[in-house]
């Protein structure tokens, strides 16, 4: 999506800044899988140098999520900040998950999908309703089976631990 594409062609060697709405068009063309709605802000500072580009990323706003314990929608406020770095070499590949190769070629940064998949990391594994958040923090604790207190070692093991300390 070119809303989302950074020309670095043109670009001097040294910072710039960027700012991005993420919305229903965003999300719509990203995917919806862990998010379909939401209302955010992304700042991009781009670093450019001779030899690399490092991109920092805050993005903050909410995103609907769905409770997975009541299935009810609610907004989660969100707010995230991650560094990506693009070093210039002789083939474009991913070397870890901060650190891409791209050309000296290399016209344009796509930078929404790597913003999708950094909402993506924000959002937490357990999604609760802000009303079962509280609940949470007070100490609701579920058990199963029994509880029954540790039963006492057997007085065979003692008398070998002695020997052992011989």
């Amino acid at each position: 999506m070119e809303a989302y594409r950074i020309n670095i062609q043109g670009l001097s060697n040294t910072l710039h800044h960027f700012e991005f709405d993420l919305g229903k068009e965003f999300f719509g063309k990203y995917g919806t899988d862990l998010v379909a709605e939401g209302s955010l802000h992304a700042k991009v500072t781009l670093d450019k140098r001779e030899t690399l580009i490092e991109a920092y990323f805050y993005i903050e706003g909410t995103v609907k999520l769905t409770c997975d314990r009541s299935l009810e929608l609610f907004d989660y406020p969100l707010s995230t900040e991650q560094r990506i770095i693009f070093k210039y070499g002789q083939e474009e590949k991913e070397i870890s998950e901060e650190v891409y190769i791209i050309t000296h070629h290399t016209e344009q940064l796509e930078l929404g999908q790597l913003m999708y998949e950094f909402i993506g990391l924000a959002i937490p594994m357990k999604k609760l309703h802000p009303k079962f958040q509280e609940q949470e923090q007070e100490g609701i604790m579920y058990t199963s089976g029994d509880t029954a207190a540790p039963e006492e070692t057997d007085p065979r093991w003692e008398i070998l631990k002695k020997l052992n300390k011989n």
